[in-house]
């Protein structure tokens, strides 16, 4: 059964959400970042949380480290973390603080040798966030073409201990618009990694369609802020 991993996007430890990948188009969110740890916390079908610094992403360095270990303390639900983690020395500290996973994006693309020690290292503890425009990747807090083929890429990490591939299709973020379930499933029939579906998600009829493509698990934005969502979900 498909996991649901709700999402906190952080800019200035404040809760937003942003369309398209777009940072002026932040938004607040209707809960603050410890509201929605304690209402995700409550829903048995929630197996972990997905929070990203939104401006480390874009600095390519954490500017919330201390406050995300705050939320930690929050929730008995494992959290995940990304946005500007270059470094093993920065994932270490993550997990010193009690982060249960990592996710690495621009330069866990850019450079396969670092991805491939830091898997090895931390075997199936670091996921590797693709974003891309439909079928082009997307780096840098997704401002910069990677040019590279989404499923070219794939190919190439097939083999290392990934613990999955969260892919958001940035055409459909933010937009409560469904996520691209045609592209979706077929990277899940392209490789043997766990695919992470992110970006759209509106509520249990795309929840249950991305459970009959075989989607390991979907990473939820706006629409699990909402009441409604976990109504249909339950």
């Amino acid at each position: 059964m498909i996991e649901i991993w709700p999402a906190i996007d952080l800019i200035d430890s404040t809760s937003v959400r942003l369309t398209e990948g777009k940072y002026d188009s932040k938004e607040s969110m209707a809960r603050t970042a410890e509201e929605a740890i304690a209402f995700y916390s409550k829903f048995d079908q929630v197996s972990r949380i997905h929070v990203i610094d939104l401006i480390g992403a874009k600095k390519q360095q954490p500017t919330e480290a201390d406050y995300i270990e705050q939320l930690v303390n929050l929730t008995h639900l494992p959290i995940e973390v990304g946005g500007g983690i270059r470094s093993i020395d920065t994932i270490q500290s993550y997990f010193d603080k009690g982060i249960e996973y990592i996710i690495v994006g621009t330069k866990g693309i850019q450079d396969l040798n670092w991805l491939k020690q830091i898997t090895n290292q931390f075997p199936n503890k670091i996921y590797l966030s693709v974003d891309a425009y439909v079928e082009e990747i997307k780096l840098n807090g997704w401002i910069e073409d990677a040019g590279m083929n989404l499923f070219d890429f794939i190919k190439r990490i097939e083999h290392l201990p990934i613990g999955g591939i969260i892919y958001t299709d940035i055409s459909k973020d933010g937009k409560l618009s469904g996520p691209n379930f045609e592209l979706t499933g077929k990277l899940v029939q392209s490789t043997s990694i766990p695919i992470i579906a992110s970006g759209g998600i509106r509520n249990k009829d795309d929840i249950d369609q991305l459970n009959q493509l075989n989607v390991h698990a979907a990473i939820v934005g706006k629409a699990a802020n909402t009441d409604e969502f976990w109504e249909g979900i339950s």
